[in-house]
């Protein structure tokens, strides 16, 4: 899955610096002023353009890739590059869709979609919440792995008193069942 979102984001970054690139020469060529400006300012700009977008993607590829070979969901500078190209991505849709058509956009939306669901599907099964703290043994320490099931509570002066068969005022109206004890509930991601 991350392939795929390596291999779409290389053909992507060789696509945009090349197109960029040409829309460079043919400003370059027009010898054209547009609204006063120089056409050399213009083209040298759509160049640059085109290779730091082809640079960015590139880049974001590599990321893809690293989250391929590693198997992990992608951390830090990476998470973010990712997160920033589907947000690229959608306003690249958005703008498709009006300037070139819905087949523009139906790419930028597959792109996007393929970018979402490789963040998310790879979950961080190393991180700081599955480890059980102590030494990795379940139930010691204080975090969410060591919570125990609750107890019955000390009969004294501040407890409340517990609950018998007997009836006792409001059980004459329709209750929500309780269960007898609280489960913590497993995690479900392995």
């Amino acid at each position: 899955m991350a392939g795929v979102v390596a291999v779409v984001l290389l053909a992507e970054a060789v696509f945009i610096a090349a197109l960029n690139w040409f829309l460079g020469v043919v400003v370059d060529r027009q010898d054209m002023s547009l609204a006063g400006l120089d056409p050399d300012v213009m083209s040298t700009s759509s160049k640059i353009g085109g290779v730091v977008f082809g640079l960015y993607f590139a880049l974001c590829a590599l990321v893809a890739v690293l989250v391929a070979v590693r198997d992990r969901a992608p951390a830090g500078l990476g998470r973010v590059l990712l997160i920033s190209a589907a947000v690229v991505h959608g306003l690249l849709g958005a703008f498709a869709w009006g300037l070139v058509g819905w087949t523009a956009f139906l790419f930028m939306v597959v792109v996007l979609g393929l970018i979402v669901l490789l963040l998310m599907t790879y979950d961080r099964a190393a991180g700081p919440q599955s480890e059980a703290p102590g030494g990795g043994v379940p139930g010691q320490g204080g975090g969410p792995a060591a919570r125990t099931e609750p107890g019955p509570a000390p009969a004294g002066a501040g407890a409340p008193a517990g609950r018998t068969d007997e009836p006792q005022d409001g059980d004459d109206e329709p209750q929500d069942s309780v269960p007898a004890q609280i489960t913590v509930p497993a995690p479900t991601t392995p």
